[in-house]
């Protein structure tokens, strides 16, 4: 067995060893009864994942395939994207890639999208779609998603992307409930699951534009996807291995079931933010780079004393045997990232933070 407790990127994450140990099952054929009562059998746990009752596709790609397919399938013409770090820029950029007209909404890196600035936004622009990160893994910041899927849909016939990547499975996510027309996530965040598969939840009105769209592609065609989860299969060749694993973490998730989860996810990010608040109440230049409120509960972003490296930092903790990241995009070397999910607790964050004193005040 593997020491755990340890590895604190803000994805992958750590994965227990019975789950590693589950993907060692022999091959299934992908289209025989086998595999059609395997994902019968996930369904409903990846439903109470989602907090939805709409099918959850299942993907073999990264979550990076369903921001793709969420604007071929969701966007008729006009995107506005809300940018306040580098992966919601990164849902720009794909918008434009996939030759749509696409602006974008920018805030500063660190701050969280007001919801009455988007919706006059939105009307003012004439968008058909907005993209939105829920957990922004470069900053650590949580967007507002109930207040901003509210404001949007109050505009009109609008549609929000979600792109939950490092919000599902440890920060509250109420698809149905909040009205989110597509949801996508990860399999190597908050699920605490290789990388690998991407799982995504669209709503009927994402259906019936995808079904006027005929630039929608093949691969992430939601139309197929549809189909083929109402049958228990995938539209193309699974990763059968990682499966295996989603089978096991998910009786896991189910057992610990997702309040407890969730609440577990909150207090390391509550013991992150009050770790950052006693050291800078002893004169260490460090801070939240997220405003409270506005947090995530699975990374949290530290603003370093100047004269300190996101990356020499980095470094320091390898050296002690764990694993954090530097800050990502233009903030690498001014923060570090602490990645709080999955399975870890509490009292293993604690072993984090007690050598990140030790580094810091080296």
């Amino acid at each position: 067995m593997t020491s755990f407790g340890r590895f604190f990127l803000p994805g992958p994450t750590e994965v227990r060893d019975d789950i590693l140990a589950a993907q060692a099952r022999a091959m299934i054929g992908h289209r025989g009864k086998g595999m059609e009562e395997l994902i019968a059998r996930m369904a409903p746990s990846l439903q109470r994942l989602f907090c939805t009752t709409r099918p959850v596709y299942i993907s073999a790609s990264s979550a990076t395939g369903f921001m793709e397919g969420a604007l071929r399938n969701g966007a008729r013409r006009r995107v506005l994207s809300l940018v306040n770090g580098a992966f919601s820029d990164r849902f720009h950029k794909i918008a434009l890639a996939c030759g749509l007209e696409a602006d974008a909404l920018n805030v500063e890196w660190g701050d969280f999208h007001d919801p009455q600035q988007v919706a006059d936004a939105v009307r003012a622009g004439g968008y058909d779609a907005v993209t939105v990160v829920h957990s922004e893994t470069s900053t650590g910041v949580l967007n507002p998603i109930r207040e901003l899927a509210a404001a949007v849909h109050a505009v009109g016939d609008v549609v929000l992307l979600v792109d939950s990547v490092t919000g599902l499975a440890g920060v509250p996510c109420d698809t149905d409930a909040w009205g989110l027309d597509v949801v996508l996530t990860g399999s190597q965040k908050a699920m605490a699951l290789p990388p690998g598969l991407a799982f995504a939840v669209a709503q009927p009105n994402i259906l019936e534009r995808a079904k006027g769209i005929p630039g929608r592609g093949v691969y992430f065609d939601f139309l197929e996807f549809e189909k083929y989860a109402l049958m228990h299969q995938t539209p193309n060749t699974p990763a059968v291995s990682l499966l295996y694993a989603l089978a096991a973490q998910l009786e896991h998730l189910d057992a610990e079931t997702l309040p407890v989860r969730l609440a577990r996810h909150q207090a390391m990010a509550e013991r992150t933010a009050a770790w950052v608040t006693a050291m800078a109440a002893r004169g260490l230049a460090v801070r939240m780079f997220a405003p409270e409120g506005h947090r995530s509960w699975t990374v949290s972003t530290i603003a370093v004393p100047p004269g300190k490296l996101g990356s020499e930092i980095n470094a320091a903790m390898k050296a002690k045997g764990f694993t954090i990241s530097a800050g990502y995009g233009k903030l690498k070397d001014t923060t570090i990232r602490i990645g709080h999910m999955g399975e870890h607790t509490v009292a293993e964050l604690d072993d984090v933070l007690t050598a990140l004193e030790e580094v810091l005040t080296a």
